[in-house]
C-alpha cells in the first residue's frame, strides 16, 4: 500500500504529520484574514483605531484608518516637497526676476539663497555681467554706389536691465537678431563700397552701434551693445580680382603722398633755415656796411680837421696814401737797369698765384727761380747812382719817381 493512500482502519498514514485530511482544514489561506492583518499594522503605524477582527464593523472601522493616515501622510510628504522645490540659487553674475500669478514684482532678487513658493511666482534667472556675442554674415548687400558687398559683422552685448528682458519683450534675442539684420542693412546701403572696404568700415561699426543701441532703447529689450566689428567684408568672388587691383593702386597711390609728404618735410625746414641765414647775413651786411659809411664820415671829417691845420703836409700824406693803396694791387716789378731803356720784368702774378693755390714746387719751377735769381744778382750787387732798383709797384710805363 501506498503512504498517502488511505487505509488501516480510516487513518491517513502522511509522513509529515498531517492527520487524517477529514479531520482539518487543509485549504489556501483566506485573503479576507490577511487585508485584516495588514489593516491592522498599518493602524498601529498611523495611529488609527483597532476593530474586531471577526465583524463586519470591525472591517470598516479598519479601511477608514487606512485611507484617512495614507491621505495625510501624502499631504504632508506633498507639502514638503512643494517647499523644498521653492528654494534656488542666485549667484554674483546673475539678477532674478520674479512674477507673481503673471504679475511681476518690483524688486529685483539678488545674488544670495532664496525662496519662493513654486506655482504661484515664477523665477526667471538672468546673467548680467557675460559678455554675448553673435556673427551675423547677411551675405550680399547693396551700397550706395549700386555695388555688391558681402559683409559679416560680430555684436557684443550684455543684459544691462534684466526685467525688460524678462518681460518687455517676448523674445529679446529674436529682437536683436532683426534688429542687427536691419541696422547692418542700413549702414551698408548708406556707404560707398570703396570706404567700406578701405577707411571707412570703423566708422561703418560705430554706426551700426549707435542706431543698433536706439533699436533696442526703443524695443526695451534691457539689451546694451558693448562694441560692434567687421569681421570681414569684401566683395563678390567674381569681381575679387578686379578689386585687388584696385586696392592695390590705391595703395601705391598712398605710398607716393608719404613719400612726398617725407620729401617735403625734410626740404621745408631746410629752405626756412636757408632764408633766415640769408636774412641775417643781409641785416649783417646792413649793420656793417652802415657802421663803414659811418666810421668813413667821420674820417673824413678828423681829416678835414687835420687839413685845414696844414694843407701841404696833409696833401703829401694823402698823395702818398693814395698811391700806396693803387700800387699795391700791383703783380709787377718793374727794374731799371743801366745803359739804356731796357727794364727786368718780374712775373709776379705767377708767383703769387702759385702762392695761394699751394701747390708744390716741381723741378721745373725751383730752376726758373734760380735762373731769375742768376740774372738780377749782377744788377743788385753793383751799387750805381745812375740806376735805381725801385723796389715799389709801379705802373709799367714809370721808370721811378713820382709821375
Amino acid at each position: 500500500m501506498a503512504w498517502n493512500e488511505p487505509g488501516n482502519n480510516g487513518k491517513d498514514h502522511d509522513p509529515w504529520g498531517g492527520g487524517n485530511r477529514g479531520g482539518g482544514d487543509q485549504g489556501p489561506p483566506d485573503i479576507d484574514e490577511v487585508i485584516r492583518n495588514l489593516t491592522k499594522k498599518f493602524n498601529s503605524l498611523f495611529g488609527g483605531g483597532s476593530g474586531g477582527s471577526g465583524s463586519a464593523g470591525g472591517s470598516g472601522s479598519s479601511s477608514g484608518g487606512l485611507s484617512g493616515g495614507l491621505l495625510a501622510s501624502l499631504v504632508v510628504l506633498a507639502v514638503a516637497a512643494w517647499a523644498f522645490l521653492g528654494f534656488y540659487i542666485v549667484d554674483e553674475s546673475e539678477r532674478g526676476v520674479v512674477l507673481r500669478f503673471g504679475r511681476v514684482l518690483d524688486e529685483v532678487v539678488t545674488p544670495g539663497l532664496h525662496w519662493n513658493p513654486p506655482l504661484i511666482d515664477e523665477v526667471s534667472i538672468v546673467n548680467i555681467s557675460r559678455l554675448n556675442a553673435k556673427t551675423y554674415e547677411n551675405g550680399s548687400m547693396l551700397t550706395t554706389d549700386e555695388n555688391i558687398i558681402d559683409i559679416a559683422v560680430t555684436v557684443q552685448y550684455i543684459i544691462e536691465d534684466p526685467k525688460n528682458y524678462v518681460i518687455a519683450v517676448q523674445d529679446p534675442e529674436r529682437s536683436l537678431d532683426n534688429a542687427a539684420e536691419s541696422a547692418i542693412r542700413h549702414e551698408v546701403g548708406s556707404n560707398f563700397m570703396d570706404q567700406i572696404l578701405t577707411t571707412g568700415r570703423a566708422a561703418m561699426a560705430a554706426a551700426v552701434e549707435d542706431r543698433l543701441q536706439n533699436y533696442m532703447d526703443a524695443y526695451q529689450t534691457g539689451i546694451r551693445i558693448s562694441q560692434v566689428n567687421v569681421v570681414d567684408a569684401q566683395p563678390p568672388a567674381a569681381v575679387q580680382p578686379a578689386f585687388d587691383d584696385v586696392i592695390r593702386a590705391r595703395e601705391d597711390e598712398q605710398r607716393a603722398q608719404n613719400q612726398a609728404q617725407q620729401y617735403a618735410n625734410r626740404v621745408i625746414p631746410e629752405a626756412r633755415g636757408e632764408a633766415q641765414r640769408q636774412i641775417e647775413q643781409a641785416n649783417a651786411y646792413k649793420e656793417e656796411v652802415i657802421a663803414k659809411a659811418e666810421g668813413d664820415a667821420s674820417r673824413f671829417d678828423q681829416l678835414l680837421l687835420e687839413y685845414s691845420k696844414a694843407p701841404a703836409v696833409t696833401r703829401e700824406r694823402l698823395y702818398i696814401d693814395a698811391l700806396q693803396e693803387v700800387m699795391t694791387a700791383s703783380s709787377k716789378i718793374m727794374v731799371d737797369v743801366e745803359g739804356g731803356n731796357n727794364m727786368l720784368y718780374l712775373p709776379l702774378d705767377r708767383l703769387m698765384q702759385q702762392g695761394a693755390t699751394n701747390l708744390p714746387m716741381t723741378p721745373n719751377s725751383t730752376q726758373e727761380l734760380r735762373d731769375l735769381a742768376n740774372q738780377l744778382s749782377p744788377y743788385l750787387s753793383i751799387p750805381n747812382n745812375n740806376s735805381t732798383v725801385n723796389s715799389s709797384r709801379l705802373n709799367p710805363n714809370s721808370r721811378g719817381g713820382r709821375p
